[in-house]
């Protein structure tokens, strides 16, 4: 159900106009709030994240597995050696202006690398550290 509410909020963004990392982090922050009354995003705890090894999968431990140690710097698929450009926002403008797009590759790269998909928290603190915690 909570899912469902968050995909509505982000189409809704999306029709709107392109949202901008500080409009996600705040959507991700409320639905984090409704979990867990009080809880503020974290640039600390993204960099964690971002840095942690799960190890659920050899080739994808951790997310600097494909976008490597520095967020502003451009990436690698470590499976299909495909390029990714900077995840940073800084360093790629148009890194979390789309609320589908962004939903989409949380989706799927938090359960490639943690073997889950991630929380409403854990999504603002990414985004946190990403567009203001460099």
């Amino acid at each position: 159900m909570k899912q469902i509410m968050f995909i509505a909020l982000l189409a809704a963004s999306a029709a709107a106009a392109a949202a901008t990392p500080q409009q996600l982090m705040q959507t991700y922050t409320e639905l984090a709030a409704r979990q867990a009354p009080g809880y503020q995003p974290s640039a600390r705890r993204g960099a964690e994240l971002y840095s942690r090894r799960f190890a659920v999968s050899d080739k994808m431990p951790a997310c600097t597995a494909c976008h490597t140690d520095s967020p502003v710097q451009p990436g690698q698929h470590a499976v299909t050696g495909k390029a990714i450009k900077p995840l940073a926002p800084r360093a790629e403008a148009a890194r979390f202006s789309d609320p589908a797009k962004t939903e989409k590759w949380f989706r799927r790269n938090c359960t490639e690398v943690l073997g889950r998909e991630c929380s409403a928290a854990e999504k603002a603190d990414f985004v946190q550290f990403l567009a203001e915690g460099l």
